[in-house]
């Protein structure tokens, strides 16, 4: 199929943001699509099939309409991801209206594929949410802007965020530094998607409150956590006994969110994961949403998504 489609009204400059410097953007959309993007002027033809040349048509006028300055690389390509995952499924256009809106800096914030939309729904609707799938599928950043949004709305009165040190003890002593130090490295993820969401200034008030705490799963040991909304990333590197001992923490007026991924775990060899025991013990369990990532929820690079699938066809 051809399809022509001319920008009105003309504006160079908004074309040289739309296309990139030398084209790249259209040598990405046409990658992504499997279409082929020739232009002259502000009239551009687009051959492909049916749907993914209309959708290459309708991400062009998209990224038209915002191209008053030069578009951002992470802006790019989640508008290539979004448009990319609507090709293949359908699916969003048709949800659009039960779009859940968070309370972050970031005001455009939302499920970019139905799954994630699914997974802000359970996390809403279920005091323990289960997140797992693939590298770049948004299972900890929606999880954290979901606590964000929470503590905003005063609907908890902290957030608390853990991970497994898979090399704690011996082998975590060689690190420099004091203890707080030494598992930093590990929780350096959570970190920047509280700075993402938040701003620097505003994390640092917050933890100087006491309303946001980062801390290793083995400070977990012991402790009730009430009116909290808690997150254990990573959980792949959780063995049954740490997971367990982390669900049961659960206290009053709390939420928890368990995320990771079964197809990277560290944990020696003949450990059972944590998480893989709990999605099969857990599953049916009343108050407790489970969801499935695959790489077609991927929000990164385009590529990153073929790593992913390319990786599953191996297995």
């Amino acid at each position: 199929m051809i399809l022509r489609h001319a920008f009105i009204p003309l504006d160079n400059t908004r074309l040289a943001h739309l296309c990139g410097p030398l084209d790249e953007h259209l040598r990405a959309i046409e990658a992504a699509f499997q279409v082929h993007i020739t232009r002259r002027n502000e009239s551009f033809r687009i051959d492909g099939a049916k749907v993914r040349a209309e959708r290459a048509t309708l991400l062009l006028q998209s990224l038209y309409d915002r191209a008053q300055r030069p578009i951002p690389p992470a802006s790019f390509q989640l508008a290539l991801a979004e448009a990319l995952q609507a090709t293949t499924t359908g699916a969003l256009d048709a949800g659009a209206g039960d779009a859940i809106v968070l309370r972050t800096r970031h005001s455009d914030l939302a499920g970019r594929s139905p799954n994630q939309v699914a997974y802000l729904r359970r996390i809403l609707d279920h005091d323990i949410t289960f997140g797992i799938g693939p590298a770049g599928t948004g299972k900890t950043f929606l999880a954290v802007a979901c606590a964000i949004d929470a503590l905003e709305r005063s609907a908890v009165q902290r957030i608390v965020l853990t991970r497994p040190a898979v090399e704690a003890g011996e082998r975590l002593g060689f690190l420099p530094g004091d203890l707080a130090q030494k598992v930093d490295p590990y929780l350096r993820p959570l970190y920047d998607a509280l700075y993402d969401l938040m701003g620097l200034e505003r994390v640092t008030k917050a933890f100087e409150r006491g309303s946001i705490e980062i801390a290793p799963l083995a400070f977990m040991r012991g402790r009730t956590l009430n009116h909290a909304f808690v997150i254990l990333d990573e959980a792949q590197n959780t063995t049954t006994e740490q997971m367990k001992m982390f669900l049961t923490r659960l206290g009053f007026g709390s939420k928890a969110v368990v995320t990771g991924d079964v197809s990277q775990i560290d944990l020696p060899k003949g450990t059972v994961s944590g998480l893989v025991e709990a999605e099969r013990v857990l599953g049916r369990v009343k108050g407790i949403a489970m969801t499935r990532f695959t790489a077609a929820d991927v929000v990164r690079h385009p590529l990153v998504a073929r790593i992913v699938e390319a990786y599953e066809a191996a297995d």
